[in-house]
């Protein structure tokens, strides 16, 4: 194997790698932002608060690296495709407008959370 195509097969894999660890940690983000309603719902403020402040964790990371997730940085050293899924398993569409689509169900499970505080006894 000549070192052109063994640098090429190693950067596919590392590509590889970074897309599934960059997967893995969407899927915990999105599983966060998917759950605070339901925590709110069953009146889990301990657990709401603690997804609340993973995503928030999430959103200065992203605000730290101009609006980027920091993998699509390391993930751009392996290849040369730029599509808005290029860093990470999913869909097109859904990579194209996850902060939209996953930033209004975090608002609305924020507003959800805030609107039961309001509306217990005592408060």
């Amino acid at each position: 194997m000549t070192d052109l195509a063994h640098s090429a097969e190693s950067a596919a894999h590392k590509l590889r790698r970074v897309k599934l660890l960059h997967t893995a940690i969407w899927a915990v983000m999105a599983g966060a932002v998917l759950l605070l309603p339901v925590a709110v719902w069953f009146g889990h403020s301990r657990i709401a608060l603690g997804l609340t402040l993973l995503v928030l964790g999430e959103c200065a990371a992203l605000a730290l690296n101009r609006g980027r997730c920091p993998l699509t940085d390391v993930a751009a050293r392996y290849t040369e495709d730029r599509s808005d899924n290029f860093d990470i398993y999913l869909p097109q569409w859904l990579a194209r407008n996850n902060k939209r689509i996953f930033g209004a169900l975090f608002i609305a499970g924020e507003l959800m959370w805030m609107w039961r505080w309001v509306g217990r006894p005592g408060h």
